[in-house]
């Protein structure tokens, strides 16, 4: 792709506004930052705008979306333009390795893995999402396309894990009420923010399926909001403090 996204999403067209509504939550953060124990060196592959890289460590950031390294704030790292599957580093040269909602867009996901685990002497953290845990989310219901889609593209947390190999710990991850991360499950609870167009270009899943999806979504939504049929199904998700989803905390330690 012009813009050198890696994978099947062009971020040249649509991470535009990513910067905006991807905002790293401080509670996954944190369950990031625990993860990595006392690691003081972090290599972080796929790692766009810069969601979740640890201010207080020594960080390098793999990009090679030009779109995204360039909404990197300025008091990040310059991210070096590189592919997962081809890190140009020593063998061992990290403490820790972080790939933050990006192992389902790697071209060759086994050798991008097997890159993580090559360059860093501690744990590889991953930040994804079950696939087989996407429905629960009721966006299942207005737009099954998009669900299955997203499903389609995330590698099963077995083939993560198999690919990471060493000791493998995986946590699911509850979704904070008002989580700062705009992925498509941090809506659960406030359906009308997903009416904004921008918050859905911020999910690559949307620019997989056709137009016609995205306007009968907000047809079928803004109908159901006016007439209380959302709220009838799903009203206690707006109280709810968190929901389990499909967030998950892949851990692997040689």
């Amino acid at each position: 792709m012009a813009d050198g996204s890696a994978g099947d999403a062009d971020y040249g067209v649509i991470g535009a506004g990513y910067a905006t509504y991807r905002r790293p939550d401080p509670r996954i953060l944190a369950a990031i930052e625990a993860a990595f124990g006392d690691a003081r060196t972090v290599v972080n592959v796929g790692a766009g705008a810069g969601s979740y890289e640890p201010v207080d460590r020594d960080v390098t950031a793999v990009e090679p979306s030009a779109s995204m390294r360039a909404q990197r704030p300025a008091s990040l790292a310059t991210a070096i333009d590189a592919t997962a599957e081809a890190l140009p580093f020593a063998d061992d040269a990290f403490d820790a390795a972080l790939a933050s909602f990006t192992v389902h867009q790697r071209s060759d996901l086994r050798a991008g893995l097997r890159e993580l685990r090559r360059v860093t002497t501690g744990p590889v953290v991953v930040l994804t999402c079950d696939p087989t845990a996407l429905d629960r989310f009721w966006l299942a219901e207005y737009a099954p396309e998009v669900i299955a889609t997203e499903a389609g593209r995330y590698p099963s947390i077995a083939a993560v894990a198999d690919g990471l190999g060493g000791v493998v710990e995986v946590s699911s991850l509850p979704i904070p009420l008002d989580c700062t991360d705009g992925f498509g499950e941090a809506y659960y609870g406030r359906p009308e923010a997903l009416l904004d167009p921008g918050a859905r270009s911020a999910n690559s899943a949307w620019s997989f399926v056709d137009a016609a999806v995205g306007e009968r979504f907000e047809r079928s939504l803004r109908a159901d909001l006016d007439a209380g049929a959302w709220d009838a199904r799903h009203g206690a998700l707006r109280t709810a403090a968190t929901f389990d989803g499909a967030l998950r905390l892949i851990v692997s330690r040689p």
